[in-house]
């Protein structure tokens, strides 16, 4: 018997009327596949090594169905949990892909597609890998700093701060998709998060006519982005400031071509506001 992480294990009683149970190998105890395994058991939710006898079965992990397949339609990924998609972010965050997560982690490409695209809960050795793969924690991974304000954590031992080059902080802009619209109005200074995308060097992004943010259009606007590593006590933050502009025209349609930014908030976002940097700097947070 060999089998594969994230492969199905079916075990059928040999004594009639008993029941048949199931449940999913996360862990291989040898490289050819060969048992015992570690299973998670769908009746339980627990870990258990289980050595298969004549009465069970493994039944591999499908692959994704190739939409390029004559008579098959593309189909929209599984809906996944916030783990899987929380591991893909930050996979995409890297640049990295499945196989080189997988090697870093020592699991298999299958059970790393297995655990993006469908529902899980992996071992805590497991989530321990794929957070040092992905160079972050196994609680962002988890999402148990989701609700929490971040730089709470303590300063590093020598912190070291430098100015970024305006290249670096566009290579940084591109790397994101929401931030922070920083403008004046009627009420005072207001400071609103929002989608958007970098198209050359401008700062793009929808919003509807008549809301805070429109009201950027004909006035100077300041844009911020950040990012922050709690476990490392570094970070970094991009500021643009310029003149923002509504886009019209066939300049409107080759942005919603180039950077299909889609609104959180949801509903018809149809104006497009563009601010051209006049000034650009950042500051980094790095570890001597």
């Amino acid at each position: 018997m060999r089998a594969h992480l994230g492969d199905e294990l079916v075990v059928e009683s040999l004594i009639i009327g008993s029941r048949r149970r199931d449940g999913v190998i996360v862990g291989l105890h040898h490289a050819d596949g060969s048992p015992p395994y570690d299973v998670r058991w769908s009746d339980t939710g627990r870990v258990t090594l289980f050595s298969p006898g004549p009465d069970a079965h493994i039944h591999p992990l499908k692959p994704p169905e190739d939409p390029s397949e004559p008579g098959t339609e593309p189909q929209p990924p599984p809906p996944g949990s916030d783990f899987g998609r929380r591991v893909a972010h930050e996979r995409q965050r890297l640049g990295l892909s499945r196989a080189e997560v997988a090697d870093r982690a020592g699991v298999a490409e299958s059970y790393l597609a297995y655990l993006e695209q469908q529902p899980a809960d992996p071992a805590s050795a497991t989530v321990l890998s794929l957070a040092a793969a992905l160079e972050t924690t196994p609680d962002v991974l988890r999402g148990a700093d989701a609700e929490l304000a971040p730089g709470g954590g303590r300063a590093a031992r020598h912190p070291r701060l430098r100015e970024l080059e305006p290249e670096e902080c566009l290579r940084l802009l591109s790397s994101h998709g929401v931030g922070r619209l920083a403008l004046s109005t009627l009420e005072g200074p207001q400071i609103i998060p929002v989608n958007y995308a970098l198209v050359d060097d401008t700062v793009v992004y929808r919003t509807a006519p008549g809301t805070v943010t429109a009201g950027a259009v004909g006035n100077l606007a300041a844009f911020q982005v950040d990012h922050i590593d709690e476990a490392m006590s570094r970070g970094w933050s991009v500021l643009v400031v310029g003149p923002a502009r509504h886009v019209t025209g066939p300049a409107a349609d080759e942005l919603a071509a180039r950077a299909p930014s889609l609104p959180w908030v949801g509903g018809d976002r149809p104006l497009w506001v563009a601010i051209k940097p006049l000034r650009i700097s950042g500051r980094r947070i790095d570890v001597e």
